[in-house]
């Protein structure tokens, strides 16, 4: 099946290679330079070696936290030593607390006792010492509900949520992106509209649940709990775990977005200590207080804060010669969440783009372009640095961000980096090898990248999509109609497995397809630099009514 596919993609490869020739004028590549980057990448390379010091020694890197500014100090010296140039930090607001994990555990005790597979979600408090407790299922899916635990939940640990039904796994964890979903990407046309869809009732119910959860927190609160537990959506001990929840209840779905309040504001309220409990662990404790038992759980959690202050970017430069005022762009989120090590979310993304510019620096090629990498912080809270760094630099758009996400906002207002923009290459969607690029709807740049493809010359890595692939940080560039685009990667088991778990580890990232993605992000950064002329633009956005979704 596979090598009948490859035959099928060379052959689509070729056809569309002949009508990107009649389309533009045939873009001049350096081969040798690209043969030297695929070598230098694929037979020195040091992807993994960087890999390993942002996640084993240095990882995890929750934003504002003292251990991103520990990796963002390696990575900025490692820049130095290569050669970059202008290497430097850009702060952004908004402000927020850092958070440090110092010790952790929990068990049950009683009747029968066993550990629980658990983790504290992020600017979750201390609790005073060793506490101890019984565990009570909070049963209830309405505000009424919640009375019948009146005077019962002094001094407990707290159940919040239903039980989580599991299946067997059936289909293996870590896929490739198969030949019919490649074809799938390869037809699509252009995404019309906004990036998120929903229809009313469906809103309206996401904000009911929303503001029950808030409902429980506070009723907790004021009941005097000792902490609240959570149950992971994942399975087989994996932990999906994020930032702790303040009891403010959204009123409408642009109230997730706005300037609301969050367990890392300066101003964020005295909250309950909340912990994450694996599926399988948490449903026994159900299931047992359903049958009559009371658990008692006992819990061990220190915390450190470090005082409101902004997060920051990376940032440096390979310098240009001839057109070294014009800018093209690489990155990826140098941030993390915090029970695993960040390796694949975005460790690998942030290591590709450090290789990438190693492996320039390495070769002594001399770019037209200025080639500046970006490392942002904040992405896992609203793509906080990238967004900053854009309205800093480049272009602001006005409207709240939810509104821009949906195709809505206003008026875009430029600044003079505007014009002197060419590119921006992102790389955040796991450690699988590059297949291709997500278009943005821009066919302008369909020729380039056929071009640029066919000459390097790796039959796995030729689709190329009108589509467009969300919730990173090349949206920060394309929401203002600058060229900024995402690779198609391999899944792997970043969906399944490491996305925000505690199994996103090194030991989950794939050496060969790092390899590869740091060559390609290599070769079009340079590529990028050398042409003759700027990357072709969409249309400017067009200012569209801002959201008051209710």
């Amino acid at each position: 099946m596979m090598k009948r596919y490859h035959i099928l993609v060379i052959g689509i490869c070729l056809f569309a290679t002949s009508i990107a020739f009649t389309q533009a004028a045939q873009e001049k590549i350096d081969t040798a330079a690209v043969s030297a980057i695929k070598s230098e990448a694929m037979d020195h390379s040091q992807v993994m070696e960087i890999l390993s010091y942002l996640s084993d020694v240095y990882g995890p890197r929750l934003t504002w936290s003292p251990e991103y500014r520990q990796a963002a100090e390696w990575a900025g010296s490692k820049l130095k030593e290569w050669g970059l140039q202008n290497v430097h930090y850009e702060g952004w607001t908004p402000m927020g607390k850092g958070w440090t994990l110092r010790r952790f555990y929990a068990e049950v005790t009683e009747p029968r006792a066993f550990p629980l597979i658990a983790y504290p979600k992020a600017w979750s408090p201390g609790a005073k010492g060793t506490v101890r407790g019984e565990a009570v299922y909070l049963k209830a899916k309405t505000e009424e509900d919640l009375q019948k635990y009146k005077g019962k939940l002094k001094n407990a640990f707290v159940l919040l949520d239903e039980p989580r039904p599991l299946q067997a796994h059936f289909k293996p964890d870590a896929t490739r992106l198969t030949d019919s979903a490649l074809v799938r990407l390869a037809d699509a046309g252009p995404e019309k509209g906004p990036m998120f869809r929903a229809d009313s009732a469906m809103i309206q119910r996401f904000i009911q649940q929303m503001q029950l959860n808030a409902q429980k927190v506070e009723f907790c609160q004021n009941e005097g709990a000792t902490a609240l537990f959570n149950v992971s959506p994942g399975d087989d001990g994996t932990i999906y775990v994020q930032g702790a929840s303040v009891p403010t209840a959204p009123k409408s779905l642009a109230d997730l977005f706005s300037a609301r309040t969050n367990p890392y504001s300066a101003d964020a309220p005295k909250i309950l200590p909340q912990v994450v409990v694996s599926s399988e662990q948490y449903n026994r404790m159900v299931r047992m207080i359903e049958k009559g038992e009371r658990p008692k759980i006992e819990l061990h959690l220190e915390v450190a804060f470090t005082k409101p202050d902004s997060g920051f970017n990376i940032i440096a430069e390979i310098p240009g010669t001839d057109l070294k005022d014009e800018v093209v762009m690489i990155g990826g989120h140098f941030d993390t969440w915090h029970s695993g090590t960040g390796a694949t979310d975005n460790g690998s993304g942030s290591a590709v783009c450090l290789e990438a510019v190693r492996i320039l620096e390495k070769l002594g090629l001399k770019p037209r372009r200025t080639i500046r990498i970006g490392l942002w912080g904040g992405e896992e809270e609203g793509l906080d640095g990238s967004r900053a760094y854009v309205t800093q630099h480049f272009a602001e758009r006005s409207g709240d961000f939810l509104s821009q996400m949906m195709g809505g906002g206003g008026e875009v207002k430029t600044k003079p980096g505007y014009e002197k923009f060419s590119v921006y290459f992102n790389n955040d969607n796991g450690t699988g090898k590059v297949r291709g690029v997500y278009l943005q709807g821009n066919e302008g740049v369909r020729p380039i990248f056929r071009e640029w493809l066919s000459a390097y010359n790796d039959p796995t890595a030729q689709t190329l999509t009108l589509s467009n692939t969300g919730g990173t940080d090349h949206l920060s560039f394309d929401g203002v109609g600058l060229p900024g685009f995402q690779f198609i990667q391999d899944p792997i088991d970043y969906g399944t497995r490491t996305h925000h778990s505690n199994m996103d580890v090194w030991d989950r990232a794939q050496e060969n397809d790092l390899k590869q993605a740091s060559a390609i992000m290599a070769v079009f950064a340079y590529n990028a630099a050398m042409r003759p002329d700027l990357f072709p633009r969409k249309p400017m956005p067009a200012p569209r009514p801002t959201t008051g979704t209710n």
